[in-house]
């Protein structure tokens, strides 16, 4: 477009005042998609530490791993992968900080699910294909839609108006028989007004871990038609797994033996030998619908509405053996006059639920000031249900039979009010306030078997939330590139589904409260940027597992009075030279609990007799999965000047010791790692093609043994030593995903 400009600029000057026009109105559509996530997103004169990725930076790093391996150089960023090739199942934790504390949003829509909270991006794999931008905020971060900030927040924006047309097809191919597909293409601006865009993707890989095998596609669409002062645009992008279960993690004994062991579809036949189960699956598709309405209302003032709706369905499918007919109210046969107590069967677990809603903001920006006025009501509506599929020796089992069944609903609005302003020269106050107001609701049974009523549990339920949420930061420009900050805020999390279907029958959670007070500097030329940020997250009431069992053996929860994360984080780049560039971070951090007791340890005689339960004051100790240290490093080298497209990077990941429960056992904990990876791309101008397009990623270079992720699964006193029975998640050995791709 741009070569046509200037050719009409060569032949008369009427056509350059239509190109500048042109250009104007391309520049306001930009302006407007950007409303979508403008009141969400932190700037240069917020007092928040973040980061932010634009769209080459993402395509760079998009070797075909799911989002949390992407943003993995993150300050303060540790991802974990379940199947060991970060593709499936995947998770991360920001200062420590797990996804279930993690606000996540999508164009500003939230993406957290409503009653666990977390974020499961298996259900939308290759979605980085689709997105403009990505933001990190550490801390409390600004006010947002959806699920409570309590460390941190991830805001993903997906892609913006693409003026001409285009068309990509890319195939990725890697170790463990990965292979990713991707046709992507986009109509450009079309009679000056409208656009549409699409991908399809499909992602299969058989993974590290035996069997962790994932088969996922995944789509996205939008046509929006833009106006010189409005937008209306509809998104729409979901996706569908079938991934084979590997969640339990290896225990230490088959990690010592074959750390790549899934002890998940493990069964034994009538001759005692071992077999598989093939269908021990993960089953779960999840659609979006996003339509947003974008208004420039003056030269200050823009508005943006949208509403959402989101449908998700899927079960998981499991056998179990040696399980009791009156767990799954089946009538037992009887043999020999006499009812037989157990049985082998298989189960599915379902999730049945509908997610909508509408978010709005009202931006305003003046010379001296900008504020924003937002908010957010959505609802939740969820069935959780089971199944049975098949039973040895059953009497008289009718196929799909349920076993339990509950309704969760979920009502969540939130309003708030944003405003910077320059207080003094180059001095901006940030004042930021929300209102959030949650009601969730749970009625009906659950899988737990009651031996008391000799029924499943009844979970009936309801729990109502008001929250208020301040913060306010001052932001000093001491002088070009130089930016020193302050904030102090308050964020509240209401308990998740969990923490109240796994209490104890004499325990209510409570909702937390986080108190963050963050400070730091940022500094920024055309060769070099630096940043520092301290930061102090005190915690009241923080809900942490405490290692008590109920009477059903369900892991139990509860509050902890006082908690708090602090730390320093180190962030720079360095381009010394046109082709080298460094990029590296470091945070050092403790992380506590005050006044630690962990509870009720059972202890067993040498035969296995049960004695008691012990209780073990501990004083200050470490929150589980809170590294003290996390670092990482890149460094490029760009000679696409001198070879046509070449671009290298080295890449270094360090993470510390961690705890995996919150004792500060040696015991109980995953040792520091450190790995490296490598990365290629080639880049080639041809006829015809835009581009056509190589990357290679080797991951784990130096073939490191390591886990990223862990949990107890038991630990106990047994003729007086502790024993501990424990899980871990062990990542491949180098492996490597190359990419060929090609842009019309």
């Amino acid at each position: 477009m741009r070569k046509m400009f200037f050719g009409m600029l060569m032949t008369s000057i009427c056509a350059v005042a239509g190109a500048q026009q042109v250009a104007k109105r391309d520049s306001m559509h930009v302006q407007l998609e950007e409303v979508t996530v403008t009141s969400i997103r932190a700037n240069e004169k917020s007092a928040v530490s973040y980061t932010t990725l634009a769209a080459g930076e993402i395509a760079r790093r998009n070797h075909g791993q799911d989002i949390p391996f992407l943003l993995a150089l993150s300050p303060s960023f540790v991802a974990t992968s379940e199947t060991g090739t970060g593709i499936g199942y995947t998770g991360f934790r920001i200062r420590g900080t797990d996804a279930n504390r993690v606000n996540v949003t999508v164009n500003g829509i939230p993406l957290n699910d409503a009653e666990s909270h977390t974020v499961f991006f298996v259900n939308m794999p290759d979605f980085a294909s689709s997105l403009s931008s990505v933001q990190v905020q550490r801390g409390v971060g600004t006010s947002t839609n959806g699920a409570a900030a309590f460390g941190a927040s991830i805001n993903m924006q997906t892609e913006q108006l693409q003026q001409d047309a285009y068309a990509k097809i890319s195939t990725t191919l890697g170790s463990f028989h990965t292979n990713k597909n991707m046709l992507k293409a986009g109509t450009g601006l079309l009679a000056d007004q409208w656009a549409f865009d699409m991908r399809l993707s499909n992602v299969t890989s058989d993974g590290y871990i035996d069997r962790a095998s994932v088969d996922m596609k995944s789509w996205y669409f939008s046509g929006g038609y833009y106006g010189e002062t409005s937008t209306l645009k509809l998104i729409t992008f979901g996706g569908k797994e079938k991934t084979y279960q590997a969640w339990n993690g290896v225990s230490v004994e088959n990690l010592a033996i074959n750390r790549r062991f899934n002890e998940l579809g493990v069964y034994f036949d009538a001759d005692g030998k071992m077999q598989y189960y093939d269908n021990q699956t993960d089953n779960y598709s999840q659609t979006h619908y996003q339509l947003h309405w974008l208004q420039r209302l003056s030269s200050s003032f823009n508005l943006n509405v949208a509403a959402h709706y989101t449908r998700g369905i899927g079960y998981y499918e499991d056998y179990k053996q040696d399980r009791k007919y009156a767990e799954y109210g089946i009538t037992p046969p009887v043999v020999n006059g006499t009812a037989l107590k157990k049985t082998d069967l298989v189960r599915q677990k379902w999730l049945d639920n509908h997610f909508a809603g509408l978010t709005w903001s009202l931006n305003y920006t003046g010379n001296a000031w900008s504020a924003s006025l937002g908010g957010a009501v959505n609802r939740y509506d969820g069935d959780h249900f089971g199944k049975i599929t098949w039973v040895r020796n059953a009497s008289d089992l009718n196929i799909g039979k349920e076993w339990y069944r509950n309704n969760g609903v979920k009502d969540d609005a939130n309003v708030y009010a944003k405003i910077t302003a320059e207080i003094l020269p180059s001095l901006y106050l940030n004042v930021d306030a929300q209102y959030r107001y949650i009601r969730h609701a749970m009625e009906g049974s659950d899988d737990k078997y009651d031996s008391g009523t000799q029924a499943m549990r009844i979970i009936d339920q309801s729990h109502t939330f008001h929250f208020f949420n301040p913060k306010a930061g001052l932001t000093y420009r001491m002088a070009k590139g130089h930016d020193l900050y302050a904030s102090y805020s308050v964020a509240n999390r209401e308990p998740n589904r969990n923490n109240y279907t796994e209490a104890g029958p004499n325990e209510l959670p409570t909702h937390e409260t986080l108190y963050d007070t963050e400070v730091g500097y940022r500094y920024q030329s055309a060769s070099l940027s630096l940043g520092a940020n301290a930061y102090w997250m005190k915690y009241r009431n923080q809900l942490i597992l405490t290692g008590k069992i109920s009477e059903i053996g369900e892991l139990l929860t509860s509050n902890i009075p006082d908690s708090y994360r602090r730390g320093i984080e180190l962030m720079g780049a360095w381009k010394p030279l046109n082709w080298l560039q460094w990029d590296g971070s470091i945070t050092l951090s403790q992380n506590k609990i005050l006044n630690f007791t962990e509870q009720d340890v059972d202890v067993y005689d040498a035969d296995w007799n049960w004695i008691d339960a012990r209780s073990n004051y501990l004083g200050t100790t470490n929150i589980a999965y809170s590294p003290s240290v996390v670092a990482g490093s890149r460094i490029s080298v760009d000679l696409k000047e001198e070879l046509n497209g070449l671009r290298l990077a080295f890449i270094s990941q360090f993470v510390g010791k961690q705890y995996i429960d919150n004792t500060g056992s040696d015991q109980r904990s995953m040792p520091a790692y450190l790995v490296h990876g490598l990365t290629a791309e080639y880049s080639i101008r041809l006829p015809k093609l835009q581009s056509l397009d190589f990357q290679i990623a080797v991951n784990n270079l130096f073939n490191e043994r390591y886990v990223s992720n862990g949990y107890v699964w038991y630990s106990y006193y047994l003729d007086g030593n502790r024993e501990n029975d424990l899980r871990y998640f062990p990542q491949a050995g180098t492996n490597f995903l190359a990419t060929i791709q090609f842009s019309f």
